[in-house]
């Protein structure tokens, strides 16, 4: 099932209070950047964020849960009508995300 326009709308409100938010839709779905880095997606209707440890930290009880067959397991973001939390959490997690590959030009 393809996630909705309107629950991505939901996150990207929820997420305002940070700069340089973007995404990109996929097959259906929406990878979440924040800051040029991949900090998780909405698949599903379903918030799930990139397992670092600072997303485990702050979700202790969160849930891990597969975007898609044969993709790594996430954490699911089941507070999302808290925006200081989303904002927060996207902000703690921003230095342990990996760097985007440079795509190399041919």
């Amino acid at each position: 099932m393809a996630s909705s326009r309107g629950y991505l709308d939901f996150i990207l409100e929820q997420l305002s209070g940070l700069e340089d938010i973007s995404y990109r839709a996929m097959m259906g779905e929406y990878i979440i950047y924040y800051k040029g880095k991949i900090v998780g997606g909405i698949y599903d209707d379903r918030f799930l964020v990139k397992s670092v440890p600072a997303a485990k930290r702050l979700m202790p009880e969160a849930l891990y849960e597969t975007p898609y067959e044969g993709a790594k397991k996430m954490l699911l973001a089941d507070n999302v009508d808290d925006k200081d939390f989303l904002c927060g959490l996207l902000e703690a997690m921003l230095d342990e995300l990996p760097v985007p590959k440079q795509k190399i030009r041919k």
